[in-house]
């Protein structure tokens, strides 16, 4: 019979009903009776920024840290755990987290470092299964079906051996969930952050799901939330037992996606990706040119070409980068990392047209490229979160952006040019 209990600092399987460990005696067990029948897991670094920082930074260690900018348009990327108790969190004004954290260390990211530390933790997870799908920076999906011969144990137990090996050798914690499907298993491993391991088994699946709102479904975002909301949906069991089809009329493929993930319907497979190293868009002049408002017209395209091979791998990136040759055959690099990765034309053209005026000084230029490297898996609707809070019109032009890539999707690239590429 197989165990349903294990020890989760030797990961050892543990007799059932015991208060301690027999082989090393920690209490710190873990019990299910489904433990040992599941191979969808999902592993999340915990505050993984700002566990980064503390680790390098003993001083940080007992203090409370804000991850991000410190001028009056910054925002949070990541708080710590003893700052969250504060109510901090990612994606707030930093104004606001100090007002409620005065006590709070604000530190600005270093991402090509972060982005170090996750490709490590990839590279021991890939030691497990090459079944690995990153999902972003910091977290990661593994499908570890098969995996038992040939460790000899469980996917449970190989998982609880991983996060210790990555507490050890890493100084970072990460939280593991564990179940049938993709879904469940990302639910799973934020159910007992930081340093958790959760299962959610098919057996009590339906009876988990069941009393969650609708926007507890990841995707499910305010106005669709809203909309339920008014239509009397209030729970996930209510939304289940309405007819998918019926589902799918009233609200679309959003509507027929949530019916099914509502009743833990999962169906995607965990894919094994590999991550490019960078994107980027040149192209050579046939003749130099030194006027600013040419040069401009040329990045937008090359920014265009860019974000959409971006868009079309489903891929963003943290750090931007110019790519100007001179006349004299001189390579000049101008680059900005991003504390939240980048995708669109827009944001990709504003933050390298600042680098190009600046480079401008008379020079005359052969080749401008522009390009997105620490690059991360996105979701394909993915948005870019707003980092500038004096900027009230982004939004509505990541909106506008969004809006002509459907259309370009559904008539053909050329559908629709935005009259920045028409000007001469």
């Amino acid at each position: 019979m197989s165990a349903t209990s294990w020890c989760r600092d030797c990961a050892r399987p543990v007799p059932d009903g015991v208060a301690a460990c027999p082989k090393c005696r920690s209490a710190r067990l873990f019990h299910h009776p489904e433990a040992s029948s599941h191979f969808i897991a999902h592993l999340d670094c915990d505050a993984f920024f700002a566990s980064v920082e503390k680790r390098d930074n003993p001083e940080l260690k007992a203090k409370p840290l804000l991850i991000g900018g410190k001028g009056p348009r910054a925002v949070v990327a990541t708080a710590c755990y003893l700052a969250r108790a504060y109510g901090a969190r990612s994606a707030m004004p930093m104004g606001k987290a100090k007002r409620l954290c005065p006590r709070a260390v604000i530190v600005s990211p270093n991402i090509k470092k972060y982005a170090y530390e996750g490709q490590k933790i990839r590279e021991m997870m890939r030691e497990l299964t090459p079944m690995v799908e990153p999902l972003s920076i910091d977290e990661a999906f593994m499908d570890l079906s098969g995996t038992e011969r040939l460790h000899h144990a469980p996917p449970i137990q190989i998982l609880m051996e991983l996060q210790n090996k990555i507490e050890i050798e890493r100084g970072l914690g990460v939280s593991i969930g564990l179940s049938h499907n993709k879904f469940l298993a990302k639910i799973a491993s934020d159910l007992d952050k930081p340093r958790g391991f959760s299962v959610i088994g098919k057996a009590e699946t339906m009876e988990f799901l069941a009393p969650k709102a609708p926007t507890f479904v990841y995707g499910v975002g305010p106005a669709f939330g809203q909309r339920l909301k008014r239509d009397g949906l209030l729970t996930l069991a209510q939304i289940r037992e309405l007819p998918e089809m019926e589902m799918a009329r009233r609200y679309g493929e959003s509507g027929q996606r949530l019916h099914r993930l509502a009743s833990g319907n999962d169906q995607r497979k965990v894919n094994p990706v590999s991550i490019r190293k960078s994107i980027s868009s040149e192209t050579t002049f046939n003749k130099d040119i030194n006027d600013l408002a040419q040069l401009e017209k040329v990045l937008w395209r090359m920014c265009e070409k860019t974000s959409t091979l971006a868009k079309n791998k489903q891929l963003a990136g943290h750090t931007l980068t110019l790519k100007l040759k001179t006349s004299s055959h001189q390579i000049l690099t101008r680059s900005i990392t991003k504390q939240q990765p980048v995708q669109l034309t827009d944001t990709l053209f504003r933050e390298l047209g600042s680098k190009l005026a600046r480079a401008v000084d008379g020079q005359r230029f052969r080749l401008l490229g522009a390009g997105l490297s620490t690059l991360v898996p996105v979701e394909k609707d993915f948005r870019e979160p707003v980092t500038d809070l004096l900027e009230p019109t982004r939004e509505r032009r990541a909106k506008a952006e969004r809006a002509m890539d459907a259309a370009r999707e559904k008539f053909g690239p050329d559908a629709i040019i935005k009259g920045r590429g028409l000007r001469d």
